[in-house]
């Protein structure tokens, strides 16, 4: 199935935890959007594009088939529906909606490792990432698959543990369940259809995806600007987060000092500022920033 003639298409989530962040980054790409006829398909006013939003379990298969071109899925359901035939390819992490795929048990439950868990009942809504964790700690259970409410299944007896999504573990605790092993860690990614889109469509296409990367990595991203004493540069640079090698400039009437700009890839903290100053550092500023490519 080929995309619709003359447009690209990007699939996102309707509803749920990764909805409002995917049409952000579309937003911060530099798509302008507006809702369509229906709440199913939304248009970018300024490019032919549009917004598929579907459920997220149904994102991976519309990719896969070359219905939408790029999409924005959590990896856990994207490893969740992987099958035999033709699967979307992963283009890049996209560094939020983050969380694990947890064994979980009821304290009561002399839990000592995986192996405590042969012969028992596990609830999921995940049985082929949690079949292929059990198979790789050679563990036989049985699963029982759940859509939802996962975390009452030990308390109803229709299972002795469960295997769901932890982010906080709010919910795991307000049910008297203690997390144990971490079975798949998850975050949003951008997938890609094997189908490739119409030759007039390829270079708007990798802009798109270059334009999301630049967005992620921007995301935490500071530019940090501060005056340094030459003979303390060294020093400096070693303190800023993440920063690979910085611009160094000389400051007006100053031999002994310079002006340092470093984009910082890493969180940069009130520590960090005090330890920069410490080592002579003076005027420093610390910048958000927008984009990046």
């Amino acid at each position: 199935m080929s995309t619709v003639q003359g447009r690209l298409r990007i699939a996102v989530q309707k509803s749920g935890r990764l909805a409002d962040r995917s049409l952000d980054l579309v937003r911060d790409a530099g798509l302008r959007v507006v809702k369509g006829a229906n709440d199913l398909l939304y248009k970018v006013e300024n490019y032919p594009i549009d917004l598929l939003r579907v459920r997220d379990d149904d994102i991976p298969t519309f990719v896969a088939d070359g219905v939408c071109d790029l999409g924005i899925v959590g990896e856990n359901v994207l490893e969740e529906v992987r099958n035999g035939g033709p699967n979307a390819s992963v283009v890049m992490p996209l560094g939020f909606g983050k969380c694990t795929l947890k064994l979980a048990c009821p304290p009561m439950l002399d839990y000592a490792g995986p192996a405590s868990l042969e012969g028992l009942r596990i609830a999921t809504s995940y049985p082929k990432i949690l079949r292929r964790y059990l198979d790789e700690q050679g563990v036989k259970a049985d699963i029982v698959v759940m859509r939802g409410a996962v975390e009452v299944a030990p308390r109803l007896k229709l299972a002795s543990a469960i295997c769901d999504l932890v982010s906080t573990g709010a919910t795991l605790e307000a049910n008297g369940l203690i997390a144990k092993e971490t079975v798949f860690d998850s975050q949003a990614v951008l997938i890609q259809s094997p189908v490739a889109p119409e030759d007039g469509l390829r270079s708007l296409l990798d802009s798109i995806i270059e334009r999301m990367s630049g967005v992620v990595s921007s995301q935490g991203a500071k530019y940090v600007m501060l005056n340094a004493p030459r003979s303390a540069l060294d020093q400096i640079t070693a303190i800023l987060p993440g920063a690979g090698a910085p611009t160094v400039m000389p400051l007006m009437g100053r031999d002994d000092a310079v002006a340092v700009h470093a984009v910082c890839q890493e969180a940069v903290f009130w520590e960090t500022l005090e330890k920069l100053k410490a080592a002579g550092a003076s005027a420093i500023l610390v910048l958000p920033i927008e984009k990046m490519m």
